[in-house]
């Protein structure tokens, strides 16, 4: 199974999460948007997780990347990828 999950700043990681995929033997991605990552083609997801961040999902100004982000999330809900959003993205 393929997991991805976005990370906005670096001190946000996977934490406990990370352990269960990898021990399931799942393939984990990640695009770190702080480092202006390239998102990944929607149809390559099955399970996304989004983590958190001191930011607020309206600050597109201070993090530009946030707009495609949301469009991103969008896409992946339409596609029916199963999510888990977590602090900024719940």
């Amino acid at each position: 199974m393929n997991v991805h999950y976005l990370q906005h700043v670096p001190f946000e990681g996977l934490g406990s999460i990370e352990d269960w995929v990898r021990r399931g033997g799942h393939d984990i991605g990640t695009t770190r948007l702080y480092r202006d990552e390239r998102l990944p083609p929607v149809e390559d997801i099955e399970i996304f997780v989004v983590m958190g961040g001191p930011m607020n999902i309206y600050e597109e100004a201070a993090y530009p990347w946030l707009t495609e982000e949301k469009r991103f999330i969008e896409r992946a809900i339409a596609a029916g990828c199963r999510m888990l959003g977590i602090c900024l993205r719940a």
